[in-house]
This record gives structure tokens, sequence and C-alpha cells, in this order.
């Protein structure tokens, strides 16, 4: 692995392993969405893209979660399949957030960055534990590599490159 590939998150199979062919590594990736996740991979048709998985973060029942977990950036991942080069191009997306309005709601501010980054939220409570002592539990936890990780662990154990985009197109 060269100094590109770490800087874009490029990561090869295993030796040996067997690319499966392109329909079921969509099929694989696209089972990757439930509806306890805070995220959903769908079909990314008008988008210049195969597939895209992103935040839940319009759906009305996850809204208050995602305002509640004080996350600052909202993470889209468009992916394209290369068939000939058994290759899932990814390009990673980042917009910062904003809270807004009564109710409070998550808009997306005009700040974009594209390429792997990893945003983390944690909410603790301090509390006597039952020493009698001070404790802090935490109470929340948000990660945004938990929507890269199990992508880019489908595609490899499937045989196929996971490509990092940072520069030029999909």
């Amino acid at each position: 692995m060269g100094l590109f590939d770490k800087l874009t998150g490029t990561k090869h199979p295993p030796e040996g392993t067997v690319p499966v062919p392109g329909e079921e590594l969509r099929a694989a990736l696209l089972g990757l969405s439930r509806p306890d996740l805070p995220y959903v991979i769908r079909y990314g048709g008008g988008e210049g893209c195969d597939l895209v998985a992103e935040w839940r973060l319009a759906e009305p029942a996850w809204q208050n979660f995602f305002v509640r977990s004080q996350i600052s950036h909202a993470v889209r991942i468009r992916m394209r399949l290369v068939h000939k080069e058994h290759e899932v191009r990814a390009l990673e997306e980042q917009w910062e957030l904003k809270r807004v309005g009564t109710p409070t709601t998550l808009q997306a501010s005009s700040e974009y960055t594209r390429g792997p980054s990893r945003t983390v939220s944690r909410q603790w409570t301090i509390g006597r534990g039952e020493s009698g002592r001070l404790e802090a539990t935490e109470t929340f936890r948000f990660d945004s590599s938990e929507l890269r990780e199990p992508l880019r662990d489908t595609v490899l154990k499937s045989g196929w490159v996971w490509r990092g985009v940072v520069f030029g197109k999909l």
C-alpha cells in the first residue's frame, strides 16, 4: 500500500480472495441497510453513482436521535462499482451541521469537504457509583466510522478493492 492509498483510505482484499460478481456485491451492500440503524444504503441513480450510504438525518423517526447526538457533520458515501477492475470507488462527503429553530432541527451549512475523515460525539453523565465515588458513565456515543467500516469490510470480504476518491470524478 502506497502513501496515496493511505491518504485516500484505499484498502485491498486479502491475497487469494476471489472477487464475487458485481450484482452479488451490490446486493450484499444493500443488505447492510436495516431500519434499526442510523444510516441507509440505497441506489444512487440520479446522483452519478451506483449506491449511496448516508445518515438518516431527514427521517422523522431519526431526527431526535441526531439532534441529541450533537454531531457536527453529516456524512454521505457515494459508491461506483467498476466491474472490470473489481473495485468500488468511494467518495466520502461531509457537510457541517447547524441546529436551527424550535423545535430544533439539523440543517446542512455550506461548509463541504470530501475524503475520509472521522467524527465522534460522546455524552457522559457524572454521578455517584456504588462505592459512593464520582464516576463518569458514557450515555451516548456516535461515530461516523459506523457508516464507512461495514461498507468497506463487505467490499473487501467480497474480493473487491475499496478505492477512496479525494480528487477527480467518482
